[in-house]
C-alpha cells in the first residue's frame, strides 16, 4: 500500500468511526475558527475524542497540506541516508508481525503506523543506529529495555534496537500483546 492509499484508507476509517462525512468535518474545523494546525489537531481531539493521528490527518486534510511525497515505497523516504542501514530491522520486524495475521501498514512523515482496529505499534529511525518500537498494549511489565512511557502518548512503551538480531522472542512476545490488544 502506498502512502496515498493509506491516508484515503485513514480518511475513510475516520468518517466511519465518526459518522460524518469529510465534508462535514471540514465545516466543523471551519466553523471552529482555528487556522493553525495543532490548534486544530487538539481541538479534534478534545471537541470530538479523536485520536491523534486521525486528529492530525483530518488536519492535514482539512487545511489541504497533505504531503505531496513521491508514491513509491514510503520506507525510501524515512530510511535515507545515514539511517539507510537500519532498514533490514524494520522490514525484519515487520515480516515477524506478519506471521500474526493482518493489519494495516500507515505510513507517517519518519515512521509507519502499524492498525488492527486500533494502532498497536509504530516502527521507526530512532537514531542513526536505533530503530525504535512503540507498543500500544496493556499488562505488559517495564523493563530496562521495555520502557514504560507516560500516559496519554501515542504509546505505552517503547523498545529501541539497533541489529536484526536483537528481534528476539522477548521483542517478539511484546509485539504480539499490542497485535492481540488491538483486535
Amino acid at each position: 500500500m502506498d502512502l496515498e492509499q493509506a491516508v484515503e484508507t485513514q480518511l475513510k476509517n475516520i468518517e466511519t468511526r465518526t459518522g460524518k462525512k469529510l465534508e462535514q468535518l471540514v465545516a466543523i474545523i471551519k466553523v471552529s475558527g482555528l487556522e493553525k494546525h495543532g490548534q486544530i489537531r487538539d481541538y479534534l481531539k478534545s471537541e470530538l475524542g479523536m485520536g491523534h493521528g486521525d486528529a492530525n490527518t483530518l488536519t492535514h486534510y482539512a487545511l489541504e497540506s497533505r504531503s505531496t511525497a513521491p508514491l513509491g515505497d514510503p520506507l525510501d523516504e524515512i530510511y535515507i541516508g545515514a539511517k539507510a542501514d537500519l532498514r533490514p530491522i524494520h522490514e525484519d520486524l515487520v515480516g515477524q508481525i506478519r506471521l500474526f495475521g493482518e493489519f494495516e501498514i500507515a505510513p507517517k512523515k519518519g515512521y509507519v503506523s502499524l492498525r488492527r482496529k486500533k494502532q498497536f505499534a509504530m516502527i521507526g529511525p530512532a537514531t542513526k543506529t536505533e530503530v525504535e518500537i512503540g507498543l500500544n498494549a496493556k499488562g505488559l511489565s517495564g523493563s530496562d529495555r521495555l520502557v514504560t512511557l507516560p500516559p496519554g502518548g501515542m504509546c505505552n512503551y517503547k523498545v529501541r534496537i539497533a541489529a536484526v538480531e536483537a528481534i528476539d522472542a522477548e521483542l517478539v512476545g511484546w509485539l504480539r500483546a499490542a497485535y492481540d490488544s488491538a483486535g
